[in-house]
């Protein structure tokens, strides 16, 4: 008898346990049924919009991809990530037509992101690919960065700033380029130097002339349509007319971007009025004939 209420009891807190089981939170028993599949690794894609502490480099691993936010020191903003088309078993060259299309569609979103030209400002626009493993892997775009330069001169650094460079020249800002002051020798100018427009100056940013896809110039005869494209560029800024006088109103400083960029698509050419013999103390954006007169020499 004793034996045998034993074995009730046993069975009734088994039963009790298992019906417990059962009711907890409307668990069945199989911990594996329900449970959402994990996705399939894929190919490392960077983000845009975010920043880089180190240097721009061409090629991007996960390894050394380490984005913050922009509100933190940093040399490198990503304004745009797309992605190549071809197939190929390498990431693009440079130079090649891959390269000059993620180029091109860098240029726009980059103006986009900045609310003008980025050559309106100090700054550089550079495109970064995956690296080899990386392509192999499956990865396939391309990264649009620019960073901020102490000057658009030639040894130019990279700045470390805080913030984000978007909308950075919707207005005015510290950024944009503007009045200059020229280093001359031998009659041209070597150098220019950013300096306030009330203060005496013999040089001004005027904008920017896309330059048609040709070789790059090297003999003086190729720098030609280059004068003759930042010349009409002088003429819309300052409000005077854009005929064979034009030369006696003004020089011109022109500043294509170096060859290894010329490769790659970028045609944008940077134009400056020029001064050659006085200095003035204000903005010629807009002043018209009178104060850009005929120069009898």
């Amino acid at each position: 008898m004793r034996r045998a209420m034993s074995f009730l009891v046993a069975a009734m807190v088994a039963s009790a346990a298992l019906t417990g089981c059962a009711d907890a939170g409307g668990l069945d028993g199989d911990l594996t049924d329900e449970w959402a599949a994990m996705a399939a690794p894929g190919p490392f894609t960077p983000a845009a919009g975010v920043c880089q502490v180190a240097d721009f480099t061409a090629s991007v691993g996960l390894a050394a991809y380490a984005p913050v936010g922009c509100d933190l020191p940093h040399r490198v903003e990503t304004v745009h990530v797309g992605a190549f088309t071809a197939d190929r078993a390498t990431p693009p060259a440079l130079g090649s037509p891959e390269m000059r299309t993620a180029f091109a569609d860098c240029d726009k979103r980059a103006g986009g992101y900045v609310g003008d030209d980025w050559r309106a400002g100090r700054l550089r626009l550079a495109v970064a690919v995956p690296t080899g493993v990386g392509w192999t892997a499956g990865s396939r775009w391309y990264r649009c960065d620019l960073t901020e330069l102490n000057t658009v001169e030639a040894a130019a650094t990279v700045v470390t700033r805080t913030g984000s460079l978007r909308d950075a020249l919707k207005t005015p800002s510290p950024l944009r380029l503007g009045c200059q002051r020229t280093t001359r020798d031998a009659g041209r100018v070597q150098r220019l130097t950013p300096v306030d427009c009330a203060v005496a100056h013999d040089a001004e940013f005027v904008g920017v002339w896309a330059a048609p896809d040709r070789p790059y110039p090297k003999k003086p005869e190729d720098w030609v349509p280059l004068y003759d494209g930042c010349f009409g560029v002088i003429a819309r800024y300052a409000g005077v007319p854009a005929d064979a006088f034009l030369r006696y109103r003004s020089d011109v400083v022109v500043r294509p971007p170096a060859a290894g960029r010329w490769a790659i698509g970028d045609r944008g050419v940077r134009c400056y009025l020029w001064l050659s013999d006085r200095t003035v103390t204000t903005s010629l954006k807009g002043a018209g004939p009178s104060a850009l007169p005929r120069r009898t020499r």
